[in-house]
């Protein structure tokens, strides 16, 4: 016997007979609903005062009886169809409205998410006959946003629309979409960003950020959604319309991956996921994502497993509760530990074994540090926020080819080499990973073995992309890095790069205010001025206390940005190895 769905409490005998024998009715595949049909649900309707539903499938056949509220209809588990993107459920619902009302948010909503065939309403007349119908599709992505085509028939005797036709048609142009789509093979991804200080400037400049982090981890953003809120949603971190809204732009764009510019706590993320049916990830995880796409050395393997790992231990979870640890007493002794707990032991029992494996790694960089030191060489390290040149002059000033490319952390491993001042004197010069605001904790403790190098060095080169208008923000990210290593008494010199992007009066009051030296690396200007300044503050008694001043009158030429060099002057060279046994090369 056929099962009558949804709320069926208070239900007479009698009618539930009659809804039962709802699934010995036939359509025609070409039309929404008979007048025979109509009818007979509608006078259904009005005698339980209830919505009447029925989902068909394309042969006209009823697969589901469903009754609801005065108000609104539950459907029945019919699975998500988030997977068949292309095709379309093969089913269309036909349900009642007692007050002839249109097509509701939620019978909306239900076609999208559902990805139904159609859906209609047939509006109840006074006299139990039917009335008016209101029937919706889904319609591709479009210039107009529209997620749906609605549109309403006086009376289901009317003309309506040839089903098998429309639906045919628009399988066709949802295959032609992705065809379209499916060409660059990449993830498709839709970000989100969440304002909750009120800043939208800063809040923009995140989003912006985290665009450029989706398009070095190798995801095509379709879209970009900025909501502005007093304070997060504990469940969803945006508004809950907004998450209907964002699950529908993602079907209809086909997407694969939401990317939350904030990091989202464990509830959150399985909640988002279970709301939409995509894959979920936040800020830390897709930095995350990058560093292990960039790690080349085994260390730095290392370290990004070890902070991955520790990243996912408290995400894990388990939907099937097959394994799960039964209560005492009779019949209720289980199998023993579930599988989430055995997946959580090897998490911590790899956690700890990376972490014992690189604190022998920082110990064999302490020994090494140790020989460095015997040496008397001074260091230079080069920090500063991710993308802002620091590979590209540590090539420019020792003509070296480590890899430099116009995308965040697209160097990971530290390199060192040994370079020749004049006057017959010699330093290292180090090249380490580069920062990011709100850089992810686990991230910054995994990668302190590395990042011990700069407790040695003798100077910092703090480079600052110039010419980007979050500038302040970044020198302000660099520098509480530093402060959370503990590093901020090291002298320090401000490196302004990408300087031959900004015009000369700007580059001027850039240095009278802040200091340091503007360069551009790609050019190979003003480096001279900052070597000599280099060489002075290594190598000069005292000369550390002026790191801020100028060097020179910041009134010169734009060319050299306000100082003097000479094309022919050699302020330094370098040797062809690395210096030995200071991490990659």
């Amino acid at each position: 016997m056929k099962e009558i769905y949804g709320n069926t409490l208070g239900l007479k005998a009698s009618e539930q007979s009659r809804l039962r024998n709802t699934y010995r009715r036939r359509v025609s595949p070409h039309e929404i609903v008979s007048p025979e049909l109509a009818r007979h649900l509608t006078e259904l309707s009005r005698e339980t005062n209830r919505q009447i539903g029925v989902l068909l499938n394309r042969k006209g056949e009823i697969e589901y009886v469903v009754v609801g509220n005065a108000h609104k209809l539950e459907l029945p588990d019919i699975g998500r169809a988030r997977a068949g993107q292309v095709r379309l459920r093969g089913l269309r619902l036909v349900h009642t409205h007692l007050k002839s009302e249109p097509l509701t948010k939620d019978d909306l909503t239900d076609l999208a998410l559902l990805r139904l065939d159609m859906v209609a309403a047939v509006g109840v007349g006074d006299t139990g006959l039917p009335g008016v119908l209101h029937y919706a599709h889904l319609v591709p992505e479009n210039g107009t946003g529209d997620f749906w085509s609605v549109a309403t028939l006086p009376d289901v005797h009317d003309g309506q629309p040839d089903v098998l036709d429309t639906l045919e048609a628009l399988e066709e142009e949802l295959n032609r979409k992705a065809a379209a789509r499916a060409v660059s093979g990449r993830d498709k991804a839709i970000l989100v960003a969440v304002c909750l200080n009120g800043n939208r400037a800063q809040a923009e400049a995140s989003l912006a950020e985290l665009k450029e982090l989706a398009r070095t981890a190798g995801v095509e953003v379709i879209d970009s959604v900025l909501q502005m809120r007093r304070e997060a949603d504990p469940r969803y971190l945006i508004g809950r319309g907004k998450l209907e809204d964002l699950n529908l732009r993602s079907m209809q764009a086909m997407a694969d991956v939401l990317i939350f510019d904030k990091d989202l706590t464990p509830s959150q993320g399985r909640h988002i996921s279970e709301a939409t049916s995509l894959k979920v990830i936040d800020r830390s995880q897709l930095i995350l994502d990058i560093f292990a796409q960039r790690a080349q050395s085994a260390e730095g393997k290392l370290q990004v497993e070890l902070a991955q790992l520790k990243y996912r231990l408290p995400r894990l979870v388990q939907s099937d509760t097959s394994l799960s640890r039964l209560a005492g007493g009779i019949g209720g002794r289980g199998p023993g530990e579930t599988k989430l707990e055995i997946d959580r032991r090897r998490a911590r029992d790899r956690i700890n074994h990376l972490e014992k494996r690189i604190d022998a790694l920082s110990r064999e960089r302490e020994v090494r540090r140790a020989q460095r030191n015997r040496r008397e060489l001074p260091v230079i390290s080069i920090v500063g926020y991710t993308n802002a040149g620091k590979s590209t002059l540590l090539n420019a000033i020792t003509g070296s080819e480590v890899l430099a490319e116009n995308k965040l952390f697209a160097t990971l491993d530290p390199t060192s080499r040994r370079l020749r001042f004049p006057q017959e004197r010699e330093v290292i010069i180090t090249d380490t990973v580069g920062f990011i605001r709100d850089l992810p904790k686990d991230l910054v403790a995994a990668f302190r073995a590395t990042l011990e190098e700069l407790y040695d060095a003798d100077l910092l080169l703090h480079v600052v992309d110039a010419s980007d208008p979050s500038r302040d923000e970044q020198v302000q990210a660099v520098e509480n890095i530093l402060d959370s290593l503990e590093l901020m008494q090291k002298p320090r010199l401000m490196v302004w790069n990408k300087a031959d992007l900004l015009g000369p009066d700007e580059v001027g009051s850039l240095l009278r205010t802040a200091g340091g030296v503007a360069i551009s690396a790609a050019s190979r200007e003003g480096l001279a001025a900052l070597l000599a300044k280099a060489d002075t503050t290594l190598f000069a008694e005292g000369a550390s206390r002026n790191l801020g001043v100028i060097t020179r009158d910041p009134s010169h030429t734009f060319g050299t940005f306000g100082m003097d060099e000479s094309p022919s002057e050699e302020p330094l060279e370098a040797t062809e190895e690395p210096a030995p046994n200071l991490g990659a090369a």
